[in-house]
């Protein structure tokens, strides 16, 4: 009985030391199986990672570190949203991922962009849609595309963009800036996505343009709805165009970098005219080719291996030495 108690204990005790090492910064995790498996560079993991003032559900956030990390040196950084997507296929539903560590890590070894480091945050699987919404673009809506939107579930009640932006910008950047060695000015701060991540990513820099000075929005999915083209495009032309309406009167010509894209299979091929529609307006506006940059993959459709094919390309327009 009384080795069964001493067993009991240590048990116990040793549960409370491994809670105390999980919240332990930049050495969390490396038990968890949640935590993803990188072949190049280090991955500190923070499971369940909390919003003090709850403005965003508890989530975890990832943190990408190249190879020849030190203290001694200063870092871009680089957040990225729908996190737990970046760094391991076998933790993924469809087996694939960005390769993050693989493209950032070989850029850097090849000398072609600048120190950086890449803070993943998971994205909330069901209120992802409310969180990447640009929640300010609602208030352009017509009363019919307000009711329609709410028919969706991103009614007024239900955005939470502004949120998790604050969320981002007041609670894990001051993190992220005080345990790793990081620049902390917006010229070494991006935010990068992809679909709704990208809208995320280009409403960032226009809601906190002293925080990010670029964004790289890879197949976004500026129709700001996921439903049927065919049954309702008038209300799907009519919130695009408030997006773009939005973007025009809220972004500083040449005031920060965006890069946006689209391949042409599966949901990005529903996008052309969407994503011309924001070409035109950037164009107009006197944007150069040096601020903002959209591209067309040909063959390449709205799913990981695909941005991972060319993640390269943002990265090099947002870091490029």
């Amino acid at each position: 009985m009384r080795s069964i108690r001493l067993m009991q204990a240590f048990v116990v005790l040793t549960a409370l030391c491994v809670a105390c090492v999980d919240k332990t910064a930049g050495t969390v995790g490396d038990g968890n199986p949640d935590k993803p498996k990188v072949s190049v560079g280090k991955l500190d993991f923070y499971p369940a990672f909390e919003s003090k003032s709850g403005l965003v559900t508890p989530r975890n956030v990832y943190v990408w570190l190249p190879e020849n990390y030190s203290k001694s040196k200063k870092y871009a950084v680089v957040y990225m949203s729908d996190g737990q997507n970046l760094f391991d296929p076998e933790k993924m539903f469809n087996h694939q991922e960005w390769r993050v560590d693989e493209v950032f890590g070989g850029l850097l070894q090849e000398g072609r962009i600048r120190n950086c480091i890449v803070v993943g945050v998971a994205n909330s699987f069901r209120s992802r849609s409310q969180e990447y919404f640009p929640e300010d673009v609602f208030a352009l809506y017509s009363p019919e595309l307000k009711e329609y939107s709410r028919s969706k579930r991103l009614g007024e009640a239900d955005l939470l963009g502004n949120d998790y932006l604050r969320f981002l910008v007041e609670e894990l950047k001051p993190f992220i800036d005080e345990t790793y060695s990081t620049r902390r000015d917006r010229n070494n701060t991006f935010h990068m996505g992809s679909s709704m991540g990208g809208l995320i990513s280009s409403y960032a820099v226009t809601k906190y343009p002293e925080v990010f000075g670029g964004a790289g929005c890879l197949s976004t999915h500026s129709v700001l709805y996921i439903t049927n083209y065919d049954a309702e495009q008038d209300f799907i032309d009519a919130a695009n165009q408030c997006y773009v309406d939005y973007l025009r009167e809220n972004l500083k010509p040449n005031g920060c970098k965006i890069y946006m894209d689209r391949g042409d299979q599966t949901l990005d091929a529903q996008y052309p005219r969407y994503q011309d529609r924001l070409d035109r307006m950037f164009r107009d506006a006197g944007w150069d080719e040096a601020h903002y940059v959209s591209k067309v993959f040909p063959g390449l459709a709205h799913v990981e291996d695909s941005w991972a094919s060319r993640l390269d390309v943002p990265v090099l327009f947002l870091l490029g030495k």
